[in-house]
């Protein structure tokens, strides 16, 4: 019985993210010159299709979070992100999604 229970316990793993940093560079890649002022006062389809396509892809709670970290990297490796433009982008592109485009969210909430 012992050696059954170990064994259950190796085979169950912690819930982990099926979404990469990468997966949300890709789908957030066209929105930076809208995040950076350089793009329009509207993100550009491509934009929108991304964040309806992140939005999509972050399900699970882990995924979510994931995402959030993810947005935060890419928020902090690219210069002269407009917080306003960031935080208004689901709205611009008619996506509710639940956590905000911000490099200052804390995604473990």
């Amino acid at each position: 019985m012992l050696v059954l229970v170990a064994s259950v316990q190796f085979m169950v793993k912690p819930a982990e993210a099926a979404i990469t940093c990468g997966d949300v560079d890709s789908d957030l890649f066209a929105c930076v010159p809208y995040l950076t002022g350089k793009g329009g006062d509207d993100p550009p389809p491509q934009c929108c299709a991304g964040v309806v396509k992140l939005k999509n892809s972050a399900v699970s709670i882990a995924d979510k979070q994931a995402a959030c970290k993810c947005v935060q990297a890419a928020a902090s490796r690219i210069s002269g992100i407009d917080d306003a433009a960031a935080s208004s982008l689901p709205a611009k592109c008619n996506v509710q999604i639940d956590f905000p485009i911000s490099k200052d969210f804390n995604c473990a909430e």
